[in-house]
């Protein structure tokens, strides 16, 4: 291998790396650093060191422990849920009957749409005046709240964000079974597995890999999840849809608490880092 072959690989992953350290990595660490800090009326910065006392201060306060438990409620729900839809979708996808292509395109949709305009799609839908509540009147049910009852408010954001989710996590799920050597189908076939054993035997062990990667991007991205919760319910009614990543921004930018918002997102920040690991540890093969 010559100089110049060995190099080409870090040419292409250069620019990829240096917006990775610039965008993520280094306000990540802003961030990390501004939760060991307060505000100060008597420092030349206007803020001084406080230590840990950022982080003292969220978890003695009850709208954050709140925010926690909401948080949490909805990653124990929709995590799985959207995992098994996503696993279903990409089933259904991987069919090779007439019309799949436009069973395709209708379910990647809500991909090609930003998450604000389905958010605000979803939100006029759910409305009182929606087509949800439409459509329930037309079978004689009675019309929901929805995004206005603390009962129903976070399974609505769950659905919205299912909705949103589940067919872009189907993607890598489809591409992971059309990665999957049709020989061992055949031969399944031919020793008489069922359906459900041929599933079970070839197609989850061989979609491990991709299985995993989607578990944890489901988790990271539901734990971080803030649009919808921002544009339809503002963290209410009642901080039902409360989420720690909403908290943080209510107390950075609009209490100006900047040390108390950076400790809120370094705790979250960590937290998903154990669960993170844990799931790798969980689903690690022999």
């Amino acid at each position: 291998m010559t100089q110049k072959e060995r190099w080409t690989p870090y040419f292409f992953l250069g620019p990829a790396l240096a917006l990775i350290i610039a965008f993520r990595l280094l306000p990540a660490l802003t961030g990390i650093r501004e939760s060991f800090y307060g505000i100060s009326f008597v420092s030349d910065s206007g803020k001084a060191f406080t230590g840990l006392d950022n982080f003292t201060t969220i978890f003695s306060d009850r709208t954050f422990v709140q925010s926690i438990r909401v948080t949490v409620l909805f990653n124990l729900i929709v995590n799985p849920l959207q995992i098994l839809i996503a696993l279903g979708l990409a089933i259904l996808a991987n069919q090779n009957v007439r019309g799949i292509s436009l069973f395709r395109s209708v379910l990647l949709l809500p991909v090609a749409v930003s998450l604000s305009t389905s958010s605000i799609i979803a939100g006029m839908a759910m409305d009182q005046l929606g087509l949800l509540n439409g459509i329930l009147t037309l079978f004689g049910q009675p019309q929901q709240l929805f995004l206005l009852s603390s009962k129903t408010a976070l399974a609505s954001i769950i659905g919205i964000s299912s909705w949103i989710g589940c067919p872009f996590w189907m993607l890598f799920l489809l591409a992971g079974m059309q990665n999957i050597p049709h020989d061992l189908y055949e031969s399944a076939s031919i020793d008489g597995a069922t359906t459900w054993e041929t599933f079970v035997s070839i197609t989850l062990p061989l979609l491990r890999r991709s299985l995993l990667f989607v578990l944890v991007s489901v988790t990271v991205a539901n734990f971080l999840l803030f649009i919808p919760v921002f544009i339809l319910t503002s963290g209410g009614p009642e901080l039902s849809t409360s989420t720690v990543m909403y908290e943080a921004y209510r107390r950075g930018l609009v209490y100006g608490d900047i040390g108390a918002s950076s400790a809120m997102v370094s705790a979250l920040l960590l937290f998903i880092i154990v669960i993170i690991a844990i799931e790798f540890y969980l689903t690690r093969s022999d």
